[in-house]
């Protein structure tokens, strides 16, 4: 299951126009990575949760390469409450859970080998006492939230992405958070929540600094132009001097002078000279690097 019914506030105003999940990293969608991705590992379908601007979903969805059941949520159930709406169309467990505005590359297998009946987290590693987990030795999480279950002998981020067992997935609250309501609960109690690496970065893409340096990253893996990438369709007038920038199909830029740094939206128009900014088919943002 993708997790796409958020509402992707702090990346106003972005989001505005697209769900989070649907806003272009490189040459595609947050959740279209995704799906290349479940693919590749041998996902022939999943389910995704909408809420916000649900229609901008219809178009995409056409085009992924996974077979893609949606529900509506009119009101926003949660993490853990929205995989809970969901089991009728999941399918027996383990089942993978990812949230749809984070791009990372999980263990995919890993996670679904380890998690048994419970809950196994992807976590990216850092020092101890740092992150948003503790982890054991053994790799279970003894440091969540604030409270500690154990000694802890690394730290970690969890990424949004974690495999469901079945005791775990008919356990779920109806609404509620899949970390607050479901793992710190299981913690409590004495249960395990296991934990397997990710490696290579991740990003959430929460604002739109980091939005701007996610492309950026792409890029630096995908240039087709001088150290920059154009989609099909991309148009740039005689006058303008394209630098490490992201130009979406159909795109267009006009005037004359340098473009440097910026992600051009498919179908929008931007015009030189412009540096660190987000065009869109609405407006432009304008990134201050810190």
């Amino acid at each position: 299951m993708i997790l796409c019914a958020g509402l992707g506030t702090r990346l106003r105003p972005l989001t505005e126009e697209l769900p989070k999940p649907l806003v272009p990293i490189g040459d595609r969608s947050i959740l279209a990575h995704t799906a290349v991705q479940l693919a590749a590992a041998g996902f022939r379908g999943a389910v995704i949760n909408t809420h916000h601007l649900p229609e901008a979903f219809a178009s995409e969805i056409s085009s992924l390469p996974l077979r893609i059941e949606a529900i509506h949520e009119p009101v926003i159930r949660g993490t853990a409450g929205g995989v809970a709406g969901a089991r009728a169309l999941l399918g027996p467990a383990p089942v993978l859970v990812w949230n749809g505005d984070i791009l990372v590359q999980p263990p995919v297998d890993d996670l679904l080998a380890a998690v048994g009946q419970g809950l196994c987290l992807a976590v990216a590693p850092r020092p101890v006492g740092q992150g948003t987990v503790g982890l054991g030795a053994d790799g279970r999480v003894v440091r969540l939230r604030g409270e500690r279950f154990g000694d802890e002998s690394a730290g970690g981020d969890y990424v949004g992405v974690a495999a469901l067992g079945a005791r775990c997935l008919q356990g779920l609250p109806g609404e509620g958070c899949l970390i607050g309501d479901v793992a710190l609960p299981l913690l409590r109690r004495g249960d395990r929540v296991w934990t397997r690496p990710v490696s290579g970065d991740w990003t959430d893409a929460g604002d739109p600094g980091s939005y701007l340096e996610a492309n950026l990253g792409w890029l630096a893996r995908h240039a087709n132009h001088e150290g920059s990438w154009l989609g099909p369709g991309a148009q740039l007038e005689s006058g303008v001097r394209l630098s490490h920038s992201v130009v979406g199909a159909g795109a267009q830029i006009r005037g004359e002078g340098p473009v440097a740094r910026c992600v051009v939206w498919p179908g929008a128009t931007a015009q030189a000279p412009l540096s660190d900014a987000i065009v869109t088919r609405r407006s432009v943002v304008r990134v201050a690097w810190v």
